[in-house]
């Protein structure tokens, strides 16, 4: 039985698959969409959270916090990445148009956007989409001949869902997470007559904590939460 998500964390759900999807229509490269993704759940989000649990004043473009002005910062967070990783950035007017198109319930103006972008600290950290990129090719070509069969966008699929899916797997190291997510993919998406190492959980792990001084409890125990949901199905969203 699925447990029923409070108001909130629906919004934020609802607001992080407005990110996937914008990022998809406006064709922005994966680091981007992950950077904005980091930036979103990992930085504004919990920010958010603990001004409203210590009743610090909120950006009085959260006031009072809704879907539609969730939406606005997603986009925000799209376009600072775009900044961070792009020599030429989102262009503010084709971000704030197709904006316009699906954020029905509220007109924002360009105002609006820049002073949003003063809700966050521009800069940024190594991702865990950064590390899972750097960790693939380094597999697929010094690690394992078996690394050819795994698929890189099933780790991007599974990332989407540990984003989509508020969980606590999300504030460990981006290392750690990076690898987890390897791992899991090479269960699921590699067969297991192509395996080269007799016993996966060992083998695998011994291999990936040689390439990023990982800690292997860590990554088991972020791999065995991750089949699991994967088999048991996601919390529905209701």
């Amino acid at each position: 039985m699925a447990i029923e998500q409070s108001p909130l964390r629906r919004a934020r759900n609802r607001a992080v698959g407005f990110l996937i999807e914008a990022a998809q229509q406006l064709e922005v490269s994966p680091v981007l969409k992950y950077t904005a993704l980091s930036l979103f759940a990992c930085r504004f989000w919990p920010s958010l959270i603990r001004s409203q649990e210590h009743n610090s004043n909120i950006h009085w473009l959260l006031q009072p916090i809704q879907e539609s002005n969730l939406q606005l910062f997603a986009l925000i967070s799209l376009w600072i990445s775009s900044k961070i990783h792009n020599s030429k950035a989102l262009m503010l007017k084709r971000l704030k148009a197709w904006g316009d198109k699906v954020i029905t319930d509220q007109h924002f103006t360009k105002r609006d956007f820049s002073e949003a972008v003063l809700n966050f600290e521009i800069g940024n950290a190594k991702t865990s989409f950064m590390c899972l990129e750097e960790l693939f090719y380094q597999f697929r070509l010094e690690v394992a001949q078996v690394g050819k069969h795994l698929n890189f966008e099933a780790c991007m699929d599974l990332m989407d869902l540990l984003y989509e899916e508020e969980t606590m797997m999300l504030h460990c190291s981006s290392s750690n997470l990076a690898a987890s997510i390897l791992v899991t993919c090479y269960l699921i998406t590699v067969p297991k007559q192509k395996w080269e190492f007799p016993v996966l959980s060992w083998g695998l792990l011994s291999a990936v904590e040689f390439s990023t001084a990982c800690e292997e409890e860590e990554i088991m125990e972020l791999v065995k939460s991750q089949l699991q949901k994967l088999n048991g199905g996601w919390q529905e969203h209701t």
